[in-house]
């Protein structure tokens, strides 16, 4: 091992899937740690469209930590970026237990360069963070060798990163220890089980949102009753729910529920004191146009879901995407820019 732990430069590049959740994560009960004030359940988007791409490299020969997002030089002391390292490198430590024979011949005092990249907008509200903390934590434990459980480790970069460890469907668990040890990610089911199933993401706008959503959340935490009402009586009931729609592959049944759960979202930010709005107009004709298209049919083939910004993002089964889509444009027929 006293060879290995010469070696000069060893780098790691790891990709990272975005998730939407179905059912909301809004809120925490220890900012710190990032603990939810209730479970959530989200469906991991394909990395062939959304993804976030990052090397870790460690060599005794970098001055210190540095970091570029996109390109850019970045801050690497973020707190969330180094609670992630701090803990990537502690669970290193306790695995080598001070073995000298160890695999992972990588010392710990080596500065890192991070290097990473969307191949999305970074702002728009799609999830960025999710994806790139992820993507950072998985690059960095196999940089230091740690395997096991670290849905936990990326929750400390960003609580919806923890959801973004798996594929498929998956189930950030509120947990009930105040150190966090139990709100953990896990995994419903997996991609391979709804085949059908497809997402379609609607841009309505690309800009950085109005309210972040670290201080949305922590203002709806403090002024909202809809909130605590939602955390601790809606949501436990609508899990369940969730889980057996998806378990049942049965659209109308998870659909239904995706739009009321994120209709209530929105609420809770309305119910914010003073209120937050994600939605805008254009949203809200999305909304409008999901419920005639559903009527027209009868029944339920389009659920749409937003996030803590405008863009919508669409579930439907891959029979309706073709009909949907000329809906849409119909509805919304580009602007004459070479429909960029």
């Amino acid at each position: 091992s006293a060879m290995a732990e010469e070696r000069p430069l060893a780098a790691v590049t790891c990709t990272a899937p975005v998730n939407i959740a179905v059912i909301k994560y809004w809120g925490k009960r220890d900012n710190d740690l990032i603990l939810p004030i209730n479970s959530s359940l989200s469906v991991t988007l394909h990395q062939d469209q959304l993804k976030t791409t990052t090397t870790a490299a460690a060599s005794r020969d970098f001055a210190e930590d540095r970091l570029w997002l996109n390109g850019e030089e970045a801050d690497v002391g973020h707190p969330r970026l180094q609670a992630c390292l701090r803990e990537v490198r502690r669970l290193a430590r306790k695995r080598r237990g001070g073995s000298a024979e160890d695999a992972a011949p990588l010392s710990l005092s080596y500065k890192i360069h991070i290097a990473t990249e969307n191949n999305f907008p970074t702002a728009a509200g799609l999830a960025s963070s999710a994806a790139g903390y992820a993507c950072l934590v998985s690059a960095l434990a196999r940089l230091y060798g740690v395997e096991g459980e670290l849905s936990e480790v990326a929750r400390r970069g960003s609580g919806s990163a923890c959801r973004s460890m798996l594929g498929g469907f998956v189930q950030w668990e509120r947990g009930q220890r105040p150190d966090g040890r139990d709100s953990l990610a896990h995994q419903v089911a997996p991609e391979t089980h709804w085949p059908e199933l497809r997402v379609l993401v609607l841009v309505v706008s690309g800009e950085k949102k109005p309210v972040g959503s670290t201080a949305g959340m922590q203002t709806s935490v403090d002024t909202s009753p809809l909130l605590k009402h939602r955390a601790e009586a809606v949501v436990p009931e609508r899990l369940a729910l969730m889980t057996r729609h998806i378990r049942e592959r049965d659209f109308e049944g998870f659909g239904q529920l995706t739009m009321q759960d994120s209709n209530q979202f929105h609420a809770t930010c309305l119910d914010t004191f003073p209120p937050i709005f994600y939605l805008n107009d254009l949203s809200r004709h999305i909304i409008a146009l999901a419920h005639r298209f559903n009527a027209h049919h009868g029944r339920t083939k389009v659920a749409y879901t937003f996030d803590a910004g405008p863009n919508a993002v669409i579930f439907t089964l891959a029979d309706t995407v073709a009909e949907f889509v000329e809906v849409v444009r119909r509805s919304f027929p580009p602007a004459a820019n070479g429909d960029q």
